[in-house]
């Protein structure tokens, strides 16, 4: 290790001590390098760093207190979940109410909202809503219920009366799996509730999913695939082949 790469590995692990979880951007700016320079510094220190969503916390804390699903899947194919969600941004549009699923992946579209945008979003995870409330022209409803740690995500149906009450232009979903004969899918079925919900009031609605996801199906149905008006990958959007 390089003295200038110890030099920020100490920093950063001086910065976790003072705040417990740092967001990426913000450990970028701290150390006077880019974001993908931290991701090589947090990538070559599994020890110390771990990642969740757009966030780095401490791996010991990573450990004791993450949900293991949550806290496996952050990382997983991260660079295509930005990508897909590059891709994806550009269906949001300022005045606009959007409704923004739970996940690893969608955390990287709330990155890239504009900060000059005057929008409402809807969200039932902490992830995302933590992201969501440092955004300074976003409106944020956070949907509650029963707390579910796997996906740190809320559920309870009479949050639903608060999604009969809002106009949602545009709903960007994610899925553990994505097959063109069985649908899109998830792991846990009262996700696939409110993800059905937000469809049904949605003018508009797009699948955001990393390619890993294709042709997988997990137990959790939620939508046929003809529902979404584009499936979004790192490519763009994305036909599925059915043969």
């Amino acid at each position: 290790m390089t003295a200038r790469r110890t030099e920020r590995v100490f920093a950063l692990i001086a910065a976790l001590d003072r705040r417990r979880i740092i967001h990426l951007s913000e450990a970028a700016q701290l150390l006077g390098v880019s974001e993908m320079t931290v991701r090589r510094d947090v990538a070559q220190n599994p020890e110390q760093f771990a990642f969740l969503g757009g966030h780095i916390l401490a791996a010991s804390h990573a450990e004791r207190d993450v949900p293991y699903e949550l806290s496996t899947a952050a990382d997983s194919h991260a660079a295509a979940k930005r990508e897909a969600c590059a891709h994806a941004a550009s269906k949001i549009r300022p005045d606009e109410t959007i409704f923004v699923d739970c996940g690893t992946t969608l955390v990287h579209l709330v990155d890239l909202i504009p900060d000059n945008y005057q929008i409402t979003a809807i969200c039932y995870a902490m992830n995302v809503a933590q992201l969501l409330t440092k955004k300074p022209g976003i409106t944020t409803i956070m949907l509650g219920g029963v707390y579910h740690p796997a996906s740190a995500s809320f559920s309870g149906t009479r949050d639903f009366d608060i999604l009969d009450s809002v106009g949602i232009n545009v709903a960007f979903l994610s899925a553990a799996g994505a097959d063109a004969k069985r649908g899109a899918t998830c792991e846990h079925f009262h996700e696939a509730e409110v993800k059905q919900k937000a469809i049904s009031l949605s003018r508009e609605n797009y699948l955001v999913i990393d390619s890993s996801k294709i042709g997988k199906i997990k137990r959790a149905f939620f939508a046929d695939l003809k529902v979404f008006d584009a499936i979004i990958t790192e490519h763009g959007e994305t036909k599925l082949d059915s043969d």
